[in-house]
């Protein structure tokens, strides 16, 4: 008797030369496995797991009689094709797709798409087991949260079933050797784990298919199971771990979870780093997991998932049930103990306005932010509530097709022209078009001149010493008349003219082919620039001057010669390459130390005396702008890295009186 040979595919991004293991396949295969009737019946072929030629997929899948294809934003067009050919190939072939790509509303996916089979609805893997049993006798009507198409032409949606309950029921792919096939026939690869220790997400927020998805209970993995996924993450030398949680830190448990990942780090050395998305309003949970993790070295900065700080807008995309105050509390715990934290914005939701956005991003830079936010903008998935046509209509969002590019993603050269796309959400009735691109080029210059260190110093000082708003700071360099500042008006110039591109369906982010041939976010591509056009010094020049101009009319005063060695010491702390003398900067104030004791919320009085500081650029030294675009620019984007003297503990940066 011949065996039911199952093709399965999850193509996921790659990072750094490292591809993920396909989880969401490895379930399906595990579960499979575990309760088919006549397991011997079936044979599980390899799966595809990255982006590879379609043809080479292709040739890969063709002999398989049943594929199940796991989809989301990173790979449905890709996927799409794929199956298509295959099912041009062979006509024979069962094509299951699922994962949340697949639209839930939309009864015209399967017409449009009649290569396709079946799709599945929500957690896959007793469908997945169900569809194989009845592979041979194609009985599909009493299987739950599928569709397909009848005999009859109609489009069928069964009803959905309920959510697993007891995960204990789902073997680990992990624990049962179903990825070691793949990791043999690829001894070369480098792993990054998707790791889930909980299912479920208690919160609705209408952007996210998760929360729009489940919006229930949260149910539970046995920690002992996790534990030891744990110990074969280390004992195969996994170095990053993606957790798949949507609140980590909202059980107990949790804080045992990540005690136990830190002493696998201090025991084995492995994983290096464990990603979490932190749970919304347990604040002690979040803090205490979070400084566990970072104590360990195992993450990178912790995310302040704000998202908008607006009433309004956090009603209409549900999340008037999540305090600001928990991550406002938050970020100054995290900032009094130097935990490195950073803060996510949403550029464009629904009932945000230019005016709420800009205020948020003082307010969060008052309350201790000076590492990062990360001004994303808003894309449209189909299957969270903001896919839907009304509530699209009832918020006045407009939206544009756009390539899917990831930051600092490598350009994909694409040689059979496929290109997952996007809706970009490029204005709603509360910010039009051009108050959109107006918030885009302030969050540009945010980054660029806070975030990104070029101007912080005297940023920081001018408002604790003045009292001007971070946001009134920031808009001196979009709304003043520029003529006569030819590198202050070309930065601006570039930040409007690429988010009008962005508005006419152009890339979210700046490609360069000269620096790294990746996609650079455009404050990140300007500062590279700036730099490598050797026009640093004359940008600092022209900063002052407007500065200068705007303080005197506004009859503001900052004490004799502050402005101008506030400036200088920031000019000589930034970060370039070939830069391998140090540096004494002779000061009239104490700045340096009133200016790090006002980002990590301590006290200082400025002091009216000589002080000597000391750079030290020869601990580190750049001898190509390729090591300096990768290890300080990309690297150093989360912890906004890019002075001298920029660590917890001022090593490279000492002074005296």
């Amino acid at each position: 008797m011949n065996k039911i040979k199952v093709g399965l595919m999850q193509i996921n991004n790659s990072f750094s030369g490292q591809n993920y293991f396909p989880l969401s396949a490895g379930m399906l295969q595990a579960y499979a496995q575990a309760n088919l009737g006549n397991p011997e019946r079936f044979e599980f072929r390899l799966p595809i797991y990255k982006r590879i030629a379609v043809k080479e997929a292709v040739d890969q899948l063709l002999g398989v009689d049943v594929l199940f294809v796991s989809t989301y934003v990173w790979n449905m067009r890709i996927s799409l094709e794929i199956a298509k050919r295959l099912k041009e190939q062979n006509s024979e072939m069962l094509i299951v797709f699922g994962g949340p790509q697949v639209p839930e509303r939309d009864n015209t996916f399967l017409k449009q798409h009649p290569f396709i089979d079946i799709t599945c609805h929500g957690e896959g893997e007793h469908s997945a087991l169900e569809i194989l049993e009845k592979f041979e006798c194609q009985d599909w009507p009493n299987i739950p949260s599928i569709s397909f198409i009848d005999r009859n032409g109609a489009v069928v949606t069964n009803p959905k079933g309920g959510r697993m309950k007891e995960l204990a029921q789902f073997p680990s792919p992990y624990l049962e050797g179903i990825f070691e096939p793949l990791m043999q026939a690829n001894p070369n690869e480098h792993w990054i784990a998707l790791w889930e220790t909980n299912r479920g997400c208690p919160f609705a927020c209408t952007f996210c298919d998760w929360g729009s998805a489940v919006a229930s209970k949260v149910y539970k993995f046995d920690i002992e199971r996790l534990y030891k996924e744990v110990e074969w993450f280390a004992t195969h030398k996994i170095e990053f771990v993606f957790c798949c949680d949507a609140n980590f830190g909202i059980l107990s448990r949790d804080i045992d979870i990540a005690k136990f990942v830190a002493h696998s780090k201090m025991e084995y050395g492995y994983p290096h780093a464990l990603s979490v998305q932190a749970t919304k309003n347990a604040t002690e949970r979040a803090y205490e997991t979070q400084k566990i993790l970072a104590d360990a070295g195992l993450n990178k900065g912790v995310d302040i998932a704000l998202q908008s700080m607006d009433p309004n807008t956090l009603k209409s995309i549900k999340r008037g049930n999540i305090s600001t105050n928990t991550y406002q509390e938050l970020q100054k715990r995290f900032t009094k103990d130097n935990v490195e934290t950073y803060t996510d914005l949403i550029l464009g939701l629904p009932g945000e306005t230019y005016e709420t956005f800009t205020k948020a991003v003082s307010t969060i830079i008052e309350n201790g932010q000076h590492n990062r936010i990360q001004f994303n903008n808003l894309s449209i998935l189909p299957n969270a509530e903001m896919g839907d046509p009304e509530y699209q209509e009832k918020y006045g969002m407009q939206w544009v097709e756009s390539k899917t590019i990831n930051i600092h993603g490598s350009v994909f050269e694409s040689e059979d022209d496929i290109f997952e796309m996007q809706q970009l959400v490029i204005a709603t009735e509360s910010m039009p078009k051009k108050d959109w691109v107006r918030t885009r080029v302030f969050s540009w210059m945010t980054a660029f001149l806070y975030f990104d260190k070029v101007f912080q110093v005297p940023l920081v000082l001018i408002h604790n010493l003045c009292e001007v708003p971070h946001r009134e700071l920031i808009e001196i360099f979009l709304e003043r008349d520029l003529e006569g500042f030819p590198i202050l008006q070309g930065i601006k110039s570039y930040f409007i003219e690429k988010a009008i591109d962005i508005q006419n369906a152009g890339p979210e982010y700046c490609h360069s082919d000269k620096w790294l041939n990746i996609w650079w976010p455009a404050d990140e591509y300007i500062l590279i620039e700036l730099c490598f056009e050797g026009k640093v010094e004359k940008f600092f020049k022209e900063a002052q001057q407007l500065i200068e101009e705007v303080l005197k009319g506004n009859h503001l005063r900052l004490p004799n010669h502050l402005l101008q060695d506030a400036v200088e010491l920031n000019c000589n702390l930034l970060k370039q390459p070939f830069q391998s003398k140090d540096l004494e900067i002779e000061c009239s104030y104490n700045i340096w130390e009133y200016y790090r004791a006002a980002i990590t919320g301590e006290e200082c009085s400025l002091i009216n005396k000589s002080t000597t500081y000391h750079i030290d650029r020869t601990t580190q030294v750049w001898d190509s702008w390729d090591d300096w675009c990768r290890e300080v620019i990309w690297y150093g984007n989360k912890k906004g890295a890019y002075l001298y003297g920029n660590n917890v503990v001022d090593v490279q940066l000492s002074g005296h009186f």
